[in-house]
C-alpha cells in the first residue's frame, strides 16, 4: 500500500520577504540545500585564503585590495542567493537579480545580503573559509 498524497511533505526551494528598504518591494532568497552550500563553499574558498593573505599585509594597498576582495564575496552571495524580486522598477524595466545588483538600490542590495546571510546561517567563521 503506497502513502497518500496528503502525506506528502511540500518544500519551497526560494523563501519570500517584503523588502524594508523599500515598501512594496518583495524578494525571494533561495534557500540552502546541501548541494548549495557544498558549491558555495567550494567558490569561496579561494577567495577566502586571497583575502588572508590580504589581511596580513601592512601596505595600504593590500588592505585596500582585502576590502574588494571582501565586496566579491558580499557579491557572490547575492549572485548565489537572490532567486527574484517583484514590485521593482529599474531604468524602466521590471527587476532581475542581476539589475539588482548592478545598478539596484544600495539599501536594498545590502538588506538582501544581510538576509542570505542570516537565512544561511553564514557567521564570520563560514564567510572566511
Amino acid at each position: 500500500m503506497s502513502p497518500s498524497a496528503k502525506d506528502d511533505h511540500h518544500y519551497g526551494s526560494v523563501s519570500w520577504f517584503d523588502a524594508q528598504a523599500l515598501a512594496g518591494v518583495r524578494y525571494g532568497i533561495t534557500r540552502i540545500s546541501f548541494g548549495r552550500r557544498i558549491e558555495l563553499a567550494r567558490r569561496m574558498r579561494e577567495i577566502g585564503r586571497k583575502i588572508e593573505f590580504l589581511s596580513a599585509g601592512e601596505d595600504a594597498r593590500e588592505k585596500l585590495e582585502a576590502a574588494v576582495v571582501n565586496a566579491e564575496i558580499d557579491r557572490a552571495y547575492l549572485e548565489w542567493g537572490l532567486a527574484s524580486v517583484v514590485g521593482l522598477v529599474i531604468d524602466g524595466e521590471p527587476a532581475t537579480p542581476e539589475a539588482v545588483i548592478e545598478k539596484g538600490p544600495m539599501e536594498l542590495a545590502t538588506e538582501i545580503l544581510a538576509r542570505i546571510k542570516s537565512e544561511w546561517s553564514l557567521g564570520a567563521d563560514e564567510t572566511k573559509n
